[in-house]
């Protein structure tokens, strides 16, 4: 078969090689036109315009590991041979914590990598398949279709150059901002149904390189946080870098131009238990700004409506098909688990794209779909949180309100049994990683349970540690002056 796929980042590479190694034929069109890095650290200064998160911190989670081992071991060699680490379950767990392995350990392993990092060897591998071509510097502008069949067909695209492109399936892996929903309506495709919510956050990266004789912090405590009024991580890199993510509220302005500066980002960082440790003279920047990130999206996009593609001959991979919340860290992994599930379609479904678009779109509603609806759920309390917080208010003040009580629960049941209790934290990661559904800890009785019996004891210990300033005042206070 042959293949057109729009966009050479995560999903769109993912999607060629799976497809290109199954014995089909195909191109790649990227719009960008840039050379190919030579190493992992020339990747980190790749201008990918048409990906301007590449440079924000990403999380590289066990589901994509997982999909790597069992699938193209040969590319989770090569980000290894680059510089890229893996991070095990058991490494690094708290002191107070008994740990004994268990079976399914194995299969909690993150990537340790930077996006540029994992873009790059990627690529690389799609330029090595030889049923796979990548043409840089090409834009698609249009949608090719043949309205004369029985249902609509997109057979290739127009590029920005006037040149037309026919193709047996057309790959839309062209972002969150992708235009092939007006595409498809201007060659007369029935609509694509598309469901729209804001995150609410705005959200501020940085990146550093440890110094030549410092380690890494012990990984034994807390990675992030989140205090209502700023979210905040820090992730691990390839070749001895990681970096810092800040999130805050879209509509709080201040914060957001007070952290758009480096010292006042840093000075941020420093005072927050859980970054502080980064930045305490073991680092360098290695970006002189504070790369910031608005309009963040959760996004759901139907090309498959009442059982029928809006058009034959056109599935959507990544970020043009779901996006969710980046503070969560699933967009690469639910990015390559799409292109994944998409080839598993087309396997089983030879020569009727109509079908495997329709076995595909099942396959995304059973396994991504509800990670979507999670995030969503997520940020509409969030938004609630901060607007609370940034009115001055006590967003738990009503004791009454059920969703007090849940905030105790996390307080002062999950987060000290996520210390102590290697039940509790096995499966908290299992989630996190994408390997249980995300109502999996709802439903577990056990889980329920051990959280429950921490709760119960929370008179009988000391409060939780701090993870940075009561207030947004506090916190405020804490960044130089402006």
């Amino acid at each position: 078969m042959k293949i057109l796929v729009i966009g050479g980042g995560v999903s769109g590479l993912a999607a060629a090689v799976h497809l290109g190694r199954a014995g089909h034929g195909v191109t790649v069109l990227e719009r960008d036109d840039t050379p190919m890095p030579a190493t992992a650290d020339e990747a980190f200064e790749w201008d990918r315009r048409g990906a301007p998160q590449v440079r924000h911190s990403h999380a590289f989670l066990a589901r994509l590991r997982n999909l790597l081992r069992d699938n193209q071991p040969d590319i989770l060699d090569a980000l290894l041979a680059e510089g890229a680490t893996e991070m095990r379950f058991g490494d690094g767990l708290p002191p107070e914590m008994e740990f004994t392995p268990e079976p399914g350990d194995e299969e909690l392993v993150m990537i340790a990598c930077r996006r540029t990092t994992f873009e790059w060897v990627l690529r690389r591998a799609a330029l090595a398949e030889p049923n796979v071509t990548i043409r840089t510097g090409l834009a698609a502008i249009a949608l090719l279709a043949d309205a004369a069949q029985r249902n609509l067909t997109v057979n290739g695209v127009r590029l920005d150059d006037g040149t037309d492109l026919h193709a047996d399936l057309v790959i839309a892996a062209n972002g969150r901002r992708s235009e092939v929903a007006d595409w498809l309506a201007g060659v007369g495709a029935r609509p694509v149904n598309e469901t729209v919510e804001d995150t609410g956050i705005v959200y501020a990266s940085r990146f550093y390189r440890l110094l030549p004789d410092a380690g890494l912090p012990p990984r034994s405590g807390p990675i992030g946080g989140d205090l209502g009024y700023v979210k905040y991580g820090t992730f691990v890199g390839d070749n001895r870098t990681f970096s810092v993510t800040l999130a805050v509220p879209s509509d709080d302005d201040e914060l957001r131009k007070r952290l758009s500066d480096p010292a006042a980002f840093d000075a941020a960082a420093r005072s927050l238990p859980a970054t502080a440790p980064w930045l305490d003279g073991r680092a360098e920047p290695i970006t002189s700004e504070v790369h910031l990130m608005a309009g963040l999206l959760n996004k759901w996009s139907d090309y498959v409506v009442d059982g029928q593609p809006t058009a034959i001959g056109l599935v959507p991979v990544g970020d043009a098909v779901v996006c969710t919340n980046p503070l969560y860290g699933r967009g690469c992994s639910t990015a390559y688990w799409s292109a994944h599930l998409l080839a598993v379609a087309i396997a089983e479904h030879p020569g009727d794209v109509g079908a495997a678009a329709v076995a595909y779109d099942e396959a995304l509603r059973n396994e991504i779909h509800p990670w979507y609806r999670s995030s969503v759920e997520q940020d509409r309390e969030a938004r609630r949180v901060a607007a609370a917080m940034l009115a001055g208010e006590d967003p738990y003040g009503d004791a009454s309100d059920p969703r007090a009580f849940t905030r105790s629960i996390l307080r002062d049941g999950l987060a000290p049994a996520l210390r102590t209790d290697q039940v509790v934290l096995r499966a908290f990661v299992r989630n996190l990683n994408l390997l249980s559904p995300p109502d999996a800890l709802l439903t577990d009785a056990d889980f329920g349970a051990r959280v429950f019996a921490v709760l119960q004891t929370k008179d009988q210990r000391p409060p939780e540690p701090s993870l940075g300033p009561a207030t947004r005042a506090d916190f405020l206070a804490a960044l130089p002056a402006a």
